[in-house]
């Protein structure tokens, strides 16, 4: 076993603590790869023989030092690749590891239901469950044929393979610099869609603010919805161009948990997550010919000047400000 699947318990507001909580794990090994917004994969090939340890005792040192130096705990899923980590932390739990056994990849995966595996949405889930194909196992064992005409000739091809326990992955180092995240958590679980939205434009409106202060542009726009049961919602979107205005990110913000359809859903945080960071001068802008959009920019322009100057608070959206 070699890859470690870490996820931080980070409470709400403190996604902050994440670039240090990677920095601790790249004192074992160089190969990183950050998941926002709380977790992270590390290929510890080497690190084994160098520490003297297996994944599963590095994982216990990594969890005391991380409630040590951070006072943050982790549960952390250690296997073979990429998809079998991921899928042994769906039975981790803070200071108890969950590791894929050493050559019983498809015998540990065997009994998991097919939404365990990273990848399978609802959609594919439920075609796949309506044939009788319930468990990771059954889906191993089924013919590449029935796969194929089901859900795809390359997607059935692959979930065949990664239900069988072959894992090709491999941990792509990245820079959790190259993104911006805020957060926005309710003093209660609050179901109202209003409120939701006012958090959203919240969050937009300070990471603008940011972006514009570093001079960088954002290609991608990630929502994180947190509920009351502590599961959480992820979806991303690809802005039509990179971008750092305010208007821009709030509309996407909008897109994006609009799409989710939550009805009564009792939230407990959301947070916005700007990535694939860029130069603002290096950036292309398409012009249009309403005055408007121009005008809005001249105006946020102003306004940040004003904040730099007065404080973050002096100028706010009118909606926020009631």
């Amino acid at each position: 076993m070699t890859i470690l699947c870490v996820r931080f318990q980070l409470p709400p507001m403190y996604e902050a603590a994440l670039p240090g909580l990677l920095g601790l794990l790249e004192e074992f090994t160089p190969v990183v790869e950050a998941l926002p917004p709380d977790g992270a994969l590390a290929d510890l090939r080497g690190a084994e023989r160098y520490f003297g340890r297996d994944a599963v005792g590095l994982a216990s040192v990594i969890r005391v030092r991380a409630l040590a130096l951070h006072g943050v705990d982790c549960a952390i899923g250690a296997g073979p690749g990429p998809l079998l980590a991921r899928v042994a932390l769906r039975d981790a739990r803070p200071g108890v590891p969950c590791a894929v056994p050493a050559g019983a990849a498809a015998e540990f995966l065997a009994d998991k239901p097919v939404a365990a595996l990273p990848g399978v949405g609802a959609a594919t889930a439920r075609t796949l469950c309506e044939y009788g194909l319930d468990t990771l196992g059954r889906v191993a064992a089924a013919p590449l044929s029935t796969l194929q005409r089901l859900i795809g000739a390359k997607a059935g091809r692959e979930l065949r393979d990664k239900a069988g326990g072959v894992d090709r992955g491999r941990v792509v180092p990245n820079a959790v610099s190259r993104s911006l995240a805020t957060e926005r958590a309710f003093s209660h679980d609050e179901i109202d869609p209003g409120r939701h939205r006012r958090a959203l434009l919240s969050a937009a409106e300070e990471l603008g603010t940011r972006l514009r202060a570093l001079d960088k542009v954002c290609r991608t726009l990630t929502l994180t919805v947190r509920y009351a049961d502590r599961s959480a919602t992820t979806r991303s979107r690809t802005l039509k161009e990179p971008t750092a205005h305010s208007a821009e990110l709030t509309r996407a913000a909008y897109g994006l948990y609009e799409a989710l359809g939550l009805q009564r859903a009792r939230v407990r945080a959301i947070a916005l997550r700007a990535e694939g960071l860029g130069p603002a001068e290096q950036a292309a802008h398409q012009l249009t010919f309403d005055p408007a959009d121009e005008k809005a920019r001249r105006i946020e322009a102003v306004a940040d000047r004003a904040r730099r100057k007065f404080g973050a608070s002096v100028i706010v959206p009118g909606t926020l400000a009631a």
